[in-house]
């Protein structure tokens, strides 16, 4: 199965909104990825629920929300979760992280559990029969536009063999920071299976959306 490509809309062109979302479905793109920063958990604010509400309305593609916040547990009503979208929440951002899970879970949506790129994989091994995915962070969270972790890659191999070791070979590694072409690439040989596409490839200045799209699709086949 090839590669799945998630654009990070928060590098969309607000003034045509309308525009991308009808080439991302031309494109048949598998997900939309919300980030929401609440500004404490990392140090940006993104996206906010009335935005989200509107992407719905005007699109087909399942969301992947991304949810950077403090305590999302006391949170998940806000974003009137829908089946078959993805929703992550970071380990790092709560104490009672399975209780999220199980919360999403509840809404009917397929949950995935984040990881910053210094949080160590030993962390989520007690977690993995509660989720669907697991999305590391191939950057500090926060911005678009930053340089690779380089270690990321290799993190990246460890799950997947993590995963695949111990029978979770149906839970699927998205990635998520400077994805680029070539990146790109290395992440799927890696064992990447869905990819946050930012300002590196799908949102290159120099590029039409259609054009990025194809040839980010070749480097995760």
């Amino acid at each position: 199965m090839n590669g799945k490509i998630a654009p990070s809309m928060m590098c969309a062109d607000i003034t045509k909104l309308k525009e991308t979302l009808d080439i991302f479905e031309r494109c048949s793109i598998d997900y939309l990825h919300i980030d929401v920063m609440d500004g404490c958990f990392v140090p940006n604010l993104q996206i906010g629920v009335d935005f989200i509400k509107q992407l719905r309305q005007h699109s087909n593609i399942p969301l992947d929300i991304h949810l950077m916040i403090t305590a999302p547990e006391h949170k998940l009503d806000w974003f009137d979760i829908q089946e078959d979208e993805y929703v992550s929440v970071h380990y790092e951002s709560t104490n009672h992280v399975q209780r999220v899970l199980t919360g999403i879970k509840q809404k009917g949506a397929r949950t995935m559990l984040a990881l910053n790129p210094a949080t160590p994989l030993v962390n989520i091994e007690d977690c993995l029969p509660d989720v669907d995915a697991v999305l590391l962070m191939t950057v500090n969270p926060g911005y678009a536009g930053q340089q690779l972790v380089p270690q990321s890659l290799e993190k990246i191999s460890r799950l997947r063999k993590l995963l695949d070791n111990t029978g979770y070979t149906n839970i699927e590694i998205e990635v998520d920071g400077n994805v680029s072409f070539e990146n790109a690439k290395k992440m799927r040989q890696s064992g990447a299976d869905i990819f946050v596409a930012g300002s590196s490839s799908v949102f290159r200045k120099d590029m039409t959306l259609d054009n990025a799209i194809s040839e980010l699709r070749i480097n995760i086949v």
